[in-house]
């Protein structure tokens, strides 16, 4: 039976089988009984590469952190998560030059700090009752890359003809009809990084999202 360490686009860990593109650590999430007990440990919640430098690791080991997964970048951002400095040293720096650049007025200082940026990330992932914080905005604002919720069905913001793709564990599946670009729609991924897509960084997706796209 799979692992509860699959993540979806509200942050949730799920027990299915798809694994997924990048691998993601919040801590020592798990109990001796593989076991999920808590939803992080930590605040620097980051994305890695699924191997790096011939490292391996047993899942849920005693004593290590918890593996998570994503199908792809897109769903790591909406959940709350950002690139790793040390496997994902090149996207890291490239995501917190862009973070920076593109929200300057939530941060303090001349050389902010990824703790900085964690902590502001944090309150806009979740709320303080730990539940999933979204917000609210019109659709014809976001950028490709955004993940939204319509009627519980987490959808992907692509940028050919105003696609909205529904994502899953799989991938994406064939693009929904087109809503007004006026309408209220619940944003899933964090308002900072929201901006960072708008200032032109576009996070990795699943390959089935370009198929989709054109069906």
């Amino acid at each position: 039976m799979p692992l509860q360490n699959r993540v979806d686009p509200w942050g949730q860990l799920c027990a299915v089988s798809p694994r997924g593109a990048l691998l993601g650590n919040r801590g020592i999430l798990h109990n001796d009984q593989k076991q999920i007990v808590t939803q992080w440990r930590s605040k620097a919640w980051i994305t890695c590469q699924i191997e790096f430098k011939g490292r391996e690791s047993v899942p849920f080991a005693p004593d290590s952190y918890s593996q998570l997964f994503f199908v792809d970048e897109a769903t790591a951002f909406a959940a709350g998560h950002r690139p790793c400095a040390e496997c994902r040293r090149e996207r890291f720096n490239e995501f917190k030059a862009a973070w920076i650049e593109a929200n300057r007025e939530l941060i303090q200082g001349e050389s902010p700090t990824i703790a900085d940026i964690d902590k502001v990330i944090h309150t806009e992932r979740v709320t303080e009752e730990k539940r999933k914080r979204t917000f609210v905005a019109q659709l014809g604002s976001l950028p490709a890359g955004t993940m939204i919720d319509v009627d519980g069905t987490p959808l992907l913001v692509w940028p050919w003809r105003g696609k909205l793709l529904p994502w899953s564990f799989d991938g994406y599946g064939k693009s929904q009809a087109s809503l007004p670009s006026s309408t209220s729609v619940q944003v899933l991924t964090p308002a900072s990084v929201v901006r960072v897509f708008e200032s032109g960084f576009t996070p990795q997706v699943h390959l089935s999202a370009f198929l989709s796209a054109f069906n």
